[in-house]
């Protein structure tokens, strides 16, 4: 088995552990204190959002100029300056934020104010991991710098929930804990890249100088901070004005079912990884049409997987909510999200690797565009919705779904429009038709005294009546799917 088998094996397999733990910690475990639980579900991803500012995209740089520095013996120059460079951004950053609450002292009774102690520290270890780890898959390793990157944030979670619930530690005492987790990630980076080849510190600027290499360097970097920023804003935006306007007890309960929820996109993970090599394949040799037919195949298999678990989720949490530790039955009542964040993940991956195909053409910059618009687009629609309406959590799924939504029909667009591939078929509709079949008689079927029953028996149902509806309307080829190119995509990276 090669080295990149062996890695990717690995990679996939951690992948999956990961989310494993995460799931099942927020099903069985962080619904004892929903508040604390949001409180680190507010930390992490308000880290996450400011990161990208701090490291400006010197972390894509380091693998982008690799081979060019590696060639002239400064890639150990071109680390020591990107990390230089991120410490440098944190001063500044740091100083820019306290000149803020410094002009603008009515802003200090908010949370990011009073967490800051602990807020920005986290920003300064992960963006310093961050370099570390775009660095290392340089040398076509990805399985312990995957560790850090997908179990630690797992553990830190874990542990300092357990520490103050279970064992009854004081909140700063956890946060000190959280904390040092990802400082342990960070050394463990620092360690493993300096196992592949050891770290010798060079701070020079003469080979950054030389043919104005810098500006190549920093207008690679600026793009990729701003593709960076616009994500982190999209996707953890939720997180942290939910802590900031609602609450941090809405925001567990918000993190809980969203990690339930995006169970659905288990099939992605492995399909996405294997794909970009094809798609870069097919604009090589030109062949459109051929790449159409395998976004349609990709983008059916993901939603006929996505919607087959999604059916089952949505019969089966009514009664998952009551082995649900003390909060239950609060989680119960945000059931609606279940399906209004459920339906919007499932459309995206109705559409496959629409994001992929925009990023390895040539017209990569119009994914940032896009995606800096979907970040403002989700900003003002939260706002909304929490400022004008008095939907709640609620209001922030509906602005998730419809700027995911949104964002999905423009790649789609311009997809076809550009290179003439479409990922939706009509066999999206008859899956559709009889999981709404599956799911309606479910419904109706009468509940047994015991909920363990109901929770295994109505998932069950919908299960067979899918298989069932399947097998007769020939819209999904699951045996074939099954033992091949499914199981190729887990096992593969």
């Amino acid at each position: 088995m090669s080295v990149v088998k062996r890695q990717g094996f690995k990679y996939s397999l951690i992948g999956y552990f990961g989310f494993l733990l995460g799931t099942v910690s927020a099903i069985f475990i962080f619904p004892y204190d929903l508040e604390y639980y949001g409180k680190l579900r507010y930390i992490l991803p308000t880290a996450q959002m400011f990161l990208s500012i701090v490291v400006f995209g010197l972390s894509y740089s380091t693998v982008k100029f690799f081979p060019e520095t590696k060639a002239a013996g400064k890639h150990q120059n071109m680390l020591s300056l990107a990390l230089a460079g991120v410490g440098i951004n944190f001063l500044i950053f740091a100083a820019g934020l306290f000149l803020f609450f410094t002009l603008f002292p009515q802003y200090k009774t908010t949370e990011l104010w009073n967490m800051k102690r602990l807020i920005l520290p986290l920003i300064l270890v992960l963006a310093l991991s961050a370099v570390f780890n775009k660095y290392i898959s340089n040398y076509e390793r990805i399985v312990v710098p995957n560790i850090f990157e997908n179990i630690f944030p797992k553990l830190a979670n874990f542990g300092a929930f357990s520490l103050f619930f279970f064992a009854g530690m004081p909140e700063k005492g956890t946060y000190a804990f959280f904390l040092g987790i990802f400082a342990l990630g960070l050394i463990g980076y620092a360690m493993y890249a300096n196992k592949l080849e050891k770290i010798t510190p060079d701070f020079s600027l003469v080979f950054f100088k030389k043919d104005s290499f810098w500006k190549n360097f920093a207008n690679y970097s600026f793009f990729g901070f701003l593709g960076n920023l616009g994500s982190y804003l999209a996707l953890s935006i939720d997180s942290y004005m939910i802590g900031e306007y609602l609450g941090f007890e809405e925001n567990g309960v918000y993190s809980t079912i969203y990690s339930i929820v995006s169970l659905i996109s288990i099939p992605a993970m492995g399909l996405y990884n294997i794909s970009a090599p094809i798609i870069n394949q097919h604009f090589a040799n030109k062949t459109m049409k051929e790449l159409d037919e395998y976004h349609k195949k990709t983008s059916l298999t993901l939603f006929f997987m996505g919607l087959v678990l999604l059916s089952c989720i949505w019969v089966g949490f009514p009664y998952l909510a009551h082995f649900m530790p003390k909060n239950g039955a609060q989680l119960l009542e945000a059931e609606p999200l279940l399906w209004i964040i459920g339906s919007a993940i499932l459309f995206e991956l109705a559409t496959g690797f629409n994001g992929h195909i925009i990023s390895l053409s040539k017209y990569y910059k119009f994914n940032i565009a896009v995606m800096l618009l979907l970040a403002l687009l989700t900003i003002s629609l939260n706002l909304y919705f929490i400022k004008n309406t008095t939907l709640g959590i609620f209001g922030v799924a509906i602005s998730y779904a419809v700027s995911l939504t949104l964002f999905n029909l423009t790649k789609i667009t311009f997809n076809y429009y550009k290179f003439k591939v479409f990922p939706l078929t009509i066999e999206m509709v008859f899956a559709s038709i009889i999981c709404t079949l599956a799911i309606t008689i479910s419904l109706l079927l009468p509940d047994s005294d015991h909920s363990f029953v109901n929770l295994i028996y109505k998932p069950a149902v919908v299960l067979i009546l899918i298989l069932i509806g399947n097998h007769f309307m020939k819209i999904f080829p699951l045996e074939d799917y099954l033992n091949r190119t499914f199981l190729k995509s887990i096992f593969k990276f």
